[in-house]
């Protein structure tokens, strides 16, 4: 067989289809890119309702008649007719901060992802045949149109910002000769004799920073230009500039942080340094073309706001407990999962701290990197010139490191090198992106890893999400919301009767109830029971329920015993850990 899919094997496993069909679609699929699943339907080796219920117990996610759900409109209208077109995946229904998503693939991490990023919500997946979806997409999405600017109907007055029409000033091109950044110069104050938009610009970040916000997005749209900073994972609108000076405030942007200010049909990245309030301040710069102009993103490394103490991150004793003993040992695999913006490289330099000692030599791949630690020789990968993860691996193992921390697990190149330092006396940590840890297992198996040696190398993997923490100044008791709970499949009596908390709104948390973030997490110790379970390549269920009777608790879970400790809301699990089944 020329290669085999993750899915064909599983089905094959299962009995539900044999070697010669598997070998027909796998050859189909090759000629014409369709999907497995769809070519093994098409062809009458299983039928969709086998292949639906399969995927359903192999996922541990629902399975939905799409056919037989009456579709709120207000819920189609919260995704873009591009995103589900691309993704093949349509929303069913919304519950608080939790939407619910047909897929053909819950295992699509992408689709997810975007999704996600679009709609400020948490995702439920659940699994729907791929004819049906497309069949609601085209019926639902028929009258939406394509162009995201539609939505922007009423003229809006772009000109009411927070400090004034006249703060930005005229604006001409030749002015860049004179704008050269200086790294001494403090941003958090500013400076009459400077250009006005130099000013508006130093205004941004400096405000962003001091209201602890982790990105600034800067975004054209075709009547409104606007400015909105992620506060504790959420993102905020702050300001409305003048239109007529967006492509003066990006181009400042630009030659802050050294990039070309007459590019703009392709993206640029780049980094900026700065000062403010006396602290050094890094920024990564992300400049993308959009139909309107360009979008900004930069995120925001305050080094005086990293936290090197997991428990001020909010670590559970039992889970801390497990992660410490897993990165002291003197080989082996440590993963740190979840998506972007979830805190795993918090963690990781959090576990380098801890192991950074004079008689250790600890090397890094990142890219890029985003706190520099003294002590760890700390390298920059360059995927441009062909310095890869897996390039700065080879090189790691010729130096003779103790530990080893390689910033992403993209590839099966880099997992195959990864999985060969652990064996041969390193300790490597890493990230993954996967959904929950026992589903890790699966993935690194689907990359080309063979399960004895997976089996020999990992210690642990973590699973983590960020939730938004109870303002400490307008922290209120409240009752649970015992129809939220039952929504959102919690049993009410988890709570005792008892009140939880939740934050009024005051000026400290700027009216949103919370302050700062902390973390929630799942923890796979790879005991020797599991070790056994990959070996025999058990499902992620399998895997799931053999982790349990060794305390393994899921990142919902772990979110309720913050919720009982008074720490976050019912709402702010529901929206980052979804509705579990």
């Amino acid at each position: 067989m020329k290669r085999k899919s993750k899915l064909g094997l599983l089905l094959l496993k299962e009995g539900l289809i044999n070697e010669e069909q598997l070998k027909r679609a796998l050859d189909i699929q090759e000629e014409t890119g369709r999907k497995l699943g769809s070519i093994l339907v098409g062809l009458g080796f299983i039928t969709q309702s086998e292949l639906m219920n399969f995927l359903s117990n192999q996922y541990h996610v629902p399975f939905i008649d799409l056919r037989s759900i009456l579709i709120d409109g207000e819920v189609v209208n919260l995704l873009p007719k591009d995103l589900v077109y691309r993704h093949q995946v349509f929303p069913v229904k919304k519950i608080g901060k939790v939407l619910t998503l047909a897929m053909s693939n819950p295992d699509d991490v992408d689709a997810i992802e975007e999704v996600k990023f679009a709609t400020g919500c948490q995702v439920n997946p659940v699994i729907a045949p791929a004819e049906e979806i497309k069949s609601a997409i085209e019926e639902y999405y028929e009258e939406i149109g394509t162009d995201i600017q539609t939505i922007e109907e009423e003229e809006i007055d772009i000109g009411d910002d927070l400090l004034g029409d006249e703060f930005l000033g005229e604006f001409d091109e030749s002015d860049f000769e004179t704008m050269q950044y200086e790294q001494e110069v403090d941003i958090g104050r500013l400076n009459q004799n400077s250009k006005p938009i130099v000013n508006y610009v130093n205004f941004i970040i400096a405000d962003a920073v001091r209201k602890g916000a982790s990105d600034i997005h800067i975004e054209m749209y075709e009547k409104l230009f606007r400015v909105r900073y992620r506060i504790d994972g959420v993102l905020r609108e702050v300001l409305k500039p003048d239109i007529t000076k967006r492509f003066a405030i990006v181009a400042r942007i630009k030659t802050m942080a050294n990039l070309d200010i007459t590019e703009r049909r392709r993206p640029q990245d780049g980094r900026i340094r700065v000062n403010v309030d006396k602290n050094p301040i890094d920024i990564r710069v992300s400049i993308i073309p959009v139909i309107n102009g360009e979008k900004v993103v930069m995120r925001i490394l305050d080094q005086s706001s990293l936290m090197l103490d997991m428990r001020d991150l909010g670590f559970e004793e039992d889970n801390l407990k497990k992660f410490n003993n897993a990165i002291e040992k003197p080989y082996g695999i440590v993963l740190v999962t979840g998506p972007t913006g979830s805190g795993k490289s918090t963690t990781l330099y959090s576990a380098m701290s801890r192991l950074n000692t004079p008689d250790v030599q600890i090397l890094t791949a990142e890219d890029p990197v985003e706190y520099n630690l003294f002590g760890i020789n700390q390298v920059q990968v360059n995927p441009s010139i062909g310095f890869t993860f897996a390039e700065a691996l080879r090189a790691f193992l010729r130096q003779g490191p103790d530990i080893v921390m390689v910033g992403e697990i993209r590839d099966s190149e880099t997992a195959q090198i990864a999985i060969r330092a652990a064996l041969t006396g390193h300790l490597v940590l890493s990230t993954i992106h996967t959904n929950d840890a026992p589903s890790t297992i699966n993935r690194l198996i689907d990359m080309g890893i063979e399960p004895f040696l997976l089996s020999a190398s990992l210690n642990l993997i973590q699973a983590q999400r960020l939730v938004r923490r109870i303002c400490p100044n307008c922290k209120t008791e409240v009752m649970p919301d015992e129809n939220l709970l039952r929504e959102a499949h919690i049993d009410p009596a988890i709570f005792e009767g008892k009140p939880v908390y939740k934050g009024a709104g005051c000026p400290v948390c700027g009216g949103t109830g919370y302050k700062g973030r902390v973390a929630i997490t799942e923890v796979l110790d790879v005991t020797s029971h599991i070790r056994e379970l990959i070996i025999k390549n058990a499902s992620t269920e399998e895997i799931r329920n053999a982790a349990r009777k060794d305390g393994f608790r899921t990142l919902q879970e772990d979110g309720l015993l913050k919720i009982k400790k008074g720490l976050t809301t019912i709402e702010e699990i529901i929206r980052e850990t979804g509705i579990e089944e």
